[in-house]
């Protein structure tokens, strides 16, 4: 196993979670910070999510390619199992984030009458 490069593909995949996590629950928040137009806002919302799957998948392929090469000279001082650490507490975070975005209280609903100021 080629430790640097599966650290590189865990890393890859790390940025792609991270990105996924920024695209699906913080783009109205980012989108109001940058001053972005509602189809702006769902450009970055769509370009998040392609970049985020193409940055892990790439990770993927190459955290694989290096279980499956053999190890290098400079392999015996890379430490892997921090970054899964990271990870785990990553998706864990990403669960949280979306089970409590399902149990939020629903926004206030207009009264009947009322009216929309556009």
């Amino acid at each position: 196993m080629r430790k640097r490069t599966v650290r590189n593909g865990l890393r890859l995949l790390l940025a792609a979670l991270l990105m996924i996590m920024l695209a699906s629950f913080y783009h109205a928040g980012l989108a109001e910070l940058l001053s972005l137009s509602w189809g702006a806002e769902q450009r970055f919302y769509s370009l998040g999510i392609f970049w985020a799957a193409a940055v892990g998948g790439y990770g993927v392929v190459l955290a694989a390619f290096g279980l499956v090469l053999s190890p290098g000279h400079r392999d015996a001082g890379v430490r892997i199992t921090p970054l899964l650490l990271v990870i785990v507490c990553v998706v864990a975070l990403f669960f949280y984030l979306l089970v409590s975005s399902i149990t939020s209280p629903p926004e206030e609903r207009m009264q009947p009458g009322s009216t929309i100021t556009i």
